[in-house]
């Protein structure tokens, strides 16, 4: 059995992964890491059919002596339940396409399955969680969508407002049963920080909470599922992987999936004008020196102080993470015109987070002369952000049924300032 540590106090004793997930933020304050990553036998995945087979192997080497196959297997399957696809752009660069979940965004991978993990462990259990969680995007609707109408789990959703997608919005605040959505007067690190401090507010602690962001450890463990099975498309080979980043939880799946055994040659990380990391990487930051939110056009990754930082500084030391992390900075002029050049030369739409990783992606190339294949996550559906795509390419993206069908759902949300004591009247209340 693995057992699980915070990244603040290592040599406390450690948790199951039950009380890793149901917890989300550890005590202390830390994240939770495991303390052995194990290691595959690559059949474990090169020889999946589809990407639920890849999780109910990898996700039963890491949960065994806490989930038996039997208990597994309908979770994974149930969760998992739609495609993620490769598709060739040419020149050794490939597009892993996250957006065939019921809220178009890779979060829900992640959501969908740990949202049916914590209901398994809370039933066994008799127990109730609150999931308080932040998102300045796609994250909120992925876990509303996972967690609504689970059993003994509550949902509460903090967004900056003004600063998602008209679209990201109507995704968040659309009713759903045991979810309530709140609109902070603030940015996304306001929100963050917001749920941090709720995490250790004496005078909450009797409220069962956990979260559903990044930093619960449930989260990240299926999110390295993508990259074995995106291995998997391409035969097995060794491979580069350029991820759209903003609070890093993305790329630390990704690092996961390598530590178990996948070939990595390199990680590049794509970043918006929110720079810290590249610049960390870079060496012209010191670890944990964060700067204030920006926000750009790839707003879900809008993020100044990312959270999973925490994570990537202790799995690798900062010399491993520079050597095998590659980072870049991409503006919204460039965003644009990624999309607009990959439109015009291979038809391919993608959204400006999707371009962003793209940008980078060749960028890489063309500094390193790296002919290793390139895998791209492209972590959105480009129809939501038909405001980017009207300024990229001046025409509207192709409509998605499922946001069609949120324009006749009925909304809920409540205002809330970006105070620590606004939040605990609300909960409390």
């Amino acid at each position: 059995m693995i057992g699980y540590r915070s990244t603040r106090d290592p040599t406390k004793t450690s948790v199951r992964f039950e009380e890793a997930l149901l917890q989300g933020l550890a005590p202390d304050g830390g994240l939770y890491l495991p303390e052995r990553i194990p290691q595959l036998s690559p059949a474990l995945w090169r020889s999946a059919s589809s990407l639920a087979e890849v999780g109910i192997g990898v996700l039963g080497a890491w949960l065994e002596g806490e989930l038996s196959p039997e208990e597994l297997e309908p979770i994974v399957r149930e969760a998992l339940n739609f495609p993620a696809p490769l598709v060739p752009l040419g020149e050794g660069l490939y597009v892993l396409e996250l957006f065939h979940g019921p809220t178009l965004s890779f979060k829900d991978f992640g959501a969908r399955t740990m949202a049916r993990l914590m209901g398994h462990f809370l039933r066994k259990r008799g127990e109730q969680r609150i999931i308080l969680a932040a998102t300045s995007g796609d994250t909120g609707s992925a876990v509303a969508d996972g967690f609504a109408g689970q059993e003994n789990i509550q949902v509460v959703l903090l967004y900056p407002r003004g600063l998602v997608s008209e679209v990201q919005e109507r995704q968040l605040i659309v009713q759903r049963p045991g979810v309530r959505c709140f609109a902070v007067e603030g940015t996304f690190d306001d929100c963050q920080r917001l749920v941090k401090e709720a995490f250790v507010d004496p005078r909450l602690a009797h409220l069962p909470l956990s979260s559903a962001n990044s930093i619960n450890i449930g989260r990240l463990l299926p999110q390295a599922l993508y990259y074995l099975w995106a291995a998997r498309q391409l035969g097995g080979e060794t491979l580069n992987f350029c991820v759209p980043s903003g609070n890093l939880g993305n790329l630390t799946g990704g690092v996961l999936a390598a530590l178990m055994g996948q070939p990595v040659r390199r990680f590049i990380a794509a970043h918006n004008a929110n720079r810290f990391f590249p610049d960390f990487l870079a060496g012209r930051r010191e670890a944990f020196q964060f700067h204030p939110t920006l926000a750009t056009l790839s707003n879900a990754m809008d993020v100044g102080a990312p959270s999973n930082f925490e994570r990537l500084y202790h799995l690798l030391d900062p010399k491993c993470l520079r050597a095998w992390v590659w980072g870049t900075a991409v503006d919204d002029g460039t965003t644009l015109a990624r999309m607009r050049t990959t439109y015009e030369q291979h038809g391919y739409l993608a959204c400006p987070h999707t371009a962003v990783g793209l940008e980078a992606a060749l960028r890489y190339r063309e500094a390193t002369g790296d002919p290793t294949p390139i895998v791209a996550l492209s972590t959105a559906h480009p129809s939501k952000f038909p405001d980017a795509v009207g300024r990229a390419l001046g025409m509207e993206p192709p409509r998605h049924p499922a946001l069609e069908a949120l324009k006749t759902q009925p909304t809920q949300v409540e205002p809330l300032e970006p105070h620590l004591e606004a939040l605990r009247a609300r909960l409390l209340g």
